[in-house]
C-alpha cells in the first residue's frame, strides 16, 4: 500500500498482517494454477485452498470512445460531471473530474463517492448546475486497527507524521507545495473529522470552486 499510504504506513500495514501469520510474496504473480497448487512467476509453489482474484481495476471506456466522448484513463467530465457531449453525464469509478483541492483531474474508486456523484449528476441532469466538490474519504479495517483516510493525494512532496503508527496512534498528512491534500489517522477519529472539515474548505490556487469547468 506504499503507493497510496507512503512507505511508513505501507510498512506498518505489511508488518501488522505478518504479525497475524500472513506470508507475502511481493513482486511475484500467479503463473499457473494446478489443482490445489499455485505456481508463482518466481518459481515457487503454494498450496491453495482458496484463490481470490481482483479484477476490474481498469475502467471500461470502449463504449465511451466509440460514442466519441473524451477519455483520460476514465471518462472525462467537468465540474458538473458532464462529459464532452452536452447532456451526457458520468459518475462513479469511471468518471475523472477536476478536483478543486489538488487542482488536478482525478478518478476515485470508493463506493460512497460514487453514490454522491450519482446524486449530483442527477441534480445536474435536472438543470441544477451543482458542481461536485465533495472531499473523498475511505476507511480500511485491518484486524482491530481502523485506518481513516480523507482527501486524495496521488503525489506528494512531503509526509508529516504526528504520533506513531507502531503504537497505533497517529495522524499522517500528505502535502504538496505546502498544502495538505490528504490526512490519514489511526485511533484519532475526532482529528479525522476535523481534517475532513479543513479539506472541505480548501481550494487549490487559481481554482474557482463555484465555476470550475
Amino acid at each position: 500500500m506504499e503507493k497510496v499510504l507512503g512507505e511508513v504506513l505501507g510498512r506498518f500495514v505489511h508488518d501488522l498482517h505478518v504479525s497475524h501469520g500472513v506470508q507475502f510474496h511481493l513482486g511475484a504473480t500467479v503463473a499457473k494454477l494446478d489443482g490445489a497448487y499455485a505456481t508463482l512467476t518466481d518459481g515457487s509453489t503454494i498450496a491453495a485452498d482458496l484463490i481470490v482474484s481482483g479484477v476490474g481495476v481498469r475502467p471500461a471506456v470502449a463504449l465511451a470512445e466509440q460514442a466519441g466522448l473524451a477519455v483520460d484513463r476514465g471518462v472525462s467530465v467537468d465540474a458538473y460531471l458532464q462529459t464532452s457531449a452536452p447532456g451526457i453525464f458520468a459518475a462513479g469509478d469511471i468518471a475523472r473530474w477536476p478536483d478543486v483541492r489538488s487542482g488536478e483531474r482525478i478518478r476515485v474508486e470508493h463506493w460512497v463517492l460514487a453514490e454522491r456523484q450519482g446524486q449530483v449528476a442527477a441534480l445536474n441532469i435536472l438543470g441544477r448546475r451543482k458542481p461536485f466538490d465533495v472531499t473523498p474519504f475511505f476507511w480500511s479495517q485491518h484486524y482491530d486497527v481502523a485506518i481513516q483516510y480523507v482527501g486524495h493525494a496521488e503525489r506528494w512532496d512531503r509526509i508529516d507524521i504526528d504520533g506513531s503508527p507502531a503504537e497505533r496512534d497517529c495522524a499522517v498528512r500528505y502535502l504538496k507545495g505546502g498544502r495538505t491534500l490528504a490526512v490519514v489517522t489511526i485511533s484519532r477519529d475526532l482529528e479525522s473529522l476535523r481534517a475532513e472539515r479543513e479539506l472541505e474548505s480548501s481550494v487549490a490556487p487559481g481554482v474557482d470552486r463555484a465555476s470550475s469547468p
